[in-house]
């Protein structure tokens, strides 16, 4: 019985990377549109597209970011600005996409865009607070997905929607991991309303990366202006070296966990814009493929404490 256990294991594996090595034919005339390109992922997934002959369309937030982007690509690529949370700009940047592509519509939708700040344990924050991220990273995502459908159903193509480990794992306070755990329920249920239409939809899961949203400095800044706006009666509960320590974890978190080896995400990208048999799932890391997404399989108790064990104690905890 473990014999054929282990070869049907082995067969399965052996003919996965057959068909994931597969490639789709004639590349250099499909289009992809792709948000957040100012840079970390977004503007590296462009260049290594671009690289590969096809035709980038590219979005970003500011001027800066598409002029730098304009500089350092081929002629092939294009850019236009856009906001992800207004819609009147995803539907100019959709109008943008139709002249570029005409017929042949929109082969790889790429939802990159995100946002993480606000960010800090959930009592420190407000409605607000989370809105603005959700505005970003879900919302966001979801009305640019939904302006560029018909397009991408033209071209039978697909779209690469960026969630992460923290859409399996929930251990970030604000609004991030909501976003992102709502990232991975509209894809999924696209994946399946879409599929008669032949259009494949993939999930990334990055771990922990060095990027634009996990500079150290930043992200201090960021809790040193929630904390000055909680209120006296929630500061107390917490006490000043709560708020000191869970600083100095955050700031070793990100210092010692974040990869700089963007290709380990971007890749997944690209293959799954690229393969003709792309995967549902992308985890993008080390750290995602071998700690967070089997942490996330344990009992609910087993994981509390692996996530929880060094987080610090409030004054009235203690």
């Amino acid at each position: 019985m473990w014999f054929y256990l282990v070869i049907s294991v082995i067969l399965f594996f052996l003919i996965r990377w057959f068909l994931e090595r597969q490639t789709v034919e004639n590349l250099k005339e499909k289009y992809v549109f792709i948000t957040g390109c100012d840079s970390g992922f977004g503007k590296q997934i462009a260049w290594q597209l671009d690289m590969q002959g096809m035709r980038v369309l590219a979005g970003c937030f500011t001027q800066k970011g598409a002029q730098e982007l304009e500089r350092v690509m081929s002629d092939r690529l294009k850019t236009t600005i856009l906001d992800v949370t207004s819609t009147e700009s995803v539907a100019m940047a959709t109008e943008w996409v139709k002249r570029h592509v005409g017929n042949k519509g929109l082969w790889g939708l790429v939802n990159n865009a995100g946002a993480v700040h606000p960010a800090a344990p959930n009592e420190w924050l407000t409605k607000n607070d989370f809105a603005k991220v959700l505005d970003v990273n879900l919302l966001g995502l979801i009305d640019v997905t939904l302006h560029m459908l018909p397009l991408v159903k033209k071209a039978k193509g697909r779209v690469v929607n960026v969630a992460s480990i923290l859409g399996r794992l929930a251990f970030y306070g604000g609004g991030y991991c909501p976003s992102k755990y709502g990232v991975e329920a509209f894809s999924d249920c696209l994946r399946r309303e879409l599929r008669p239409f032949g259009v494949k939809i993939a999930i990334v899961e990055p771990g922990y990366f060095r990027t634009g949203m996990t500079g150290v400095q930043e992200n201090l800044n960021n809790l040193e202006q929630i904390w000055t706006n909680v209120s006296q009666e929630t500061k107390d509960s917490y006490g000043q070296t709560y708020f000191d320590n869970y600083c100095k974890m955050f700031k070793e978190a990100l210092v010692t966990q974040c990869s700089t080896d963007l290709y380990l995400v971007t890749d997944c990208m690209e293959h799954a814009v690229t393969s003709k048999h792309p995967r549902t799932r992308y985890s993008g890391g080390w750290d995602a493929q071998f700690f967070y997404i089997p942490l996330s399989y344990l009992p609910t108790v087993l994981a509390d404490l692996v996530l929880t064990w060094s987080w610090p104690k409030s004054v009235r905890a203690a």
